[in-house]
This record gives C-alpha cells, sequence and structure tokens, in this order.
C-alpha cells in the first residue's frame, strides 16, 4: 500500500495540489526569441565594431619614420582591449544562437545568466577605460608635432577610437537586457517573464 503522503528529495508527485505545470503560450514563447534575437543583434554589432577597431588599430603603420601604434601603452592597451571583446562577443554569440535554437541555456539558467550580466559589464567598463584612454592620448598626439608630421597615423586612430565607442555601447545596450534578464530571474525565478 502507498503511502498518501507527498515524495521528498526531489521525486515527482504530480498529483500534488502544489505541483502547477506552467502555461507557455505561443505568443511569450515569440515574444523570447524576439528579446534573444535582439540580444544577438547586439553582440553582433558589438563584435563587428570591436574586431574593426582592433584592425583599424592594428593596421596603423605609415613607414619607419611615421609614428606605430605600438610605441604607446595607450594604444596597446585599446587593441587587447577591443580584441578582448571581440573574442568574448563570439562567445556570447555562439552562447546565443545555441539558446535561440534549442530553448535551453548552454550552461544552468542561473549561472548563465550572471555569467552574461557580469562579463557583459566587465567589458563594457574595460572598452569605455580603453576608449577613453584611446581618446586622451589622441589629443595628446594632436597637441604635439605627431599630427602634423603623419595626419594619417592620427586619422586612422580616430577612426579605430569611434570604432571602440560604437562597441561600447553597443555591449552597454546588451548589458542592459542581461540586466533585465537577471531582475526576471530573481522575481520570476526564469530568464524572461513568460
Amino acid at each position: 500500500m502507498r503511502s498518501p503522503q507527498p515524495l521528498r528529495n526531489g521525486g515527482d508527485n504530480s498529483c500534488s495540489p502544489s505541483h502547477n505545470p506552467r502555461f507557455h503560450s505561443t505568443v511569450a514563447e515569440h515574444k523570447l526569441r524576439r528579446f534573444n534575437l535582439l540580444i544577438l543583434v547586439f553582440r553582433l554589432s558589438s563584435f563587428s565594431f570591436s574586431l574593426a577597431s582592433s584592425v583599424f588599430m592594428l593596421t596603423n603603420t605609415r613607414g619607419s619614420y611615421s609614428p606605430h601604434w605600438y610605441h604607446y601603452d595607450t594604444f596597446r592597451f585599446f587593441l587587447a582591449a577591443n580584441a578582448i571583446v571581440a573574442v568574448y562577443s563570439v562567445f556570447e554569440m555562439g552562447a546565443s544562437v545555441w539558446e535561440i535554437s534549442r530553448g535551453v541555456t548552454l550552461f544552468p539558467e542561473v549561472l548563465q545568466i550572471w555569467f552574461d550580466f557580469g562579463h557583459d559589464q566587465v567589458f563594457a567598463y574595460l572598452l569605455l577605460s580603453a576608449s577613453a584612454a584611446g581618446t586622451s592620448m589622441a589629443r595628446t598626439l594632436k597637441e604635439m608635432e605627431t599630427c602634423r608630421a603623419s595626419n594619417a597615423f592620427c586619422v586612422q586612430t580616430d577612426i579605430a577610437i569611434a570604432l571602440g565607442y560604437a562597441a561600447f555601447l553597443f555591449l552597454g545596450f546588451t548589458s542592459l537586457l542581461t540586466g533585465f534578464r537577471v531582475v526576471s530571474f530573481i522575481i520570476n525565478g526564469s530568464r524572461f517573464h513568460l
């Protein structure tokens, strides 16, 4: 004879009145899919801008008498920050595609939410600080004879820095959306309110 008490330690007891299956409407699923696609678009934009910024800075050499980006610590930091964000964005785009196609997160849900939000915040601030440092150095070079002697170097540096700011902007938007997912998880127990 079976006991009328509910099962313990994670056992399935679908007869229990406290077990309410969650209702998922197709409208809510479409909203979640659109939300994840928006995150993917922002991640793709961040990747594109940070990669372009890295390429512009890396190819900023004119000749033996022209200044080179690797002679300046600030520009080396700028290149490294944008390259790191580009690699991170590729990983996160893969995780986003996985989530959109399979309907589940790559890591356990709570870990994935905090991983995304925490890393988006850290890398957004990294990009902002690298771009601000690059802007400061570019201004310093413009005040000196460097930009008068090699205007192309300074123009290409300005383009790279502008692309770095654009990458920060899109990573900042992504951070806002992943922040929304964290708040939704804390309030509702799910990464998106369904």
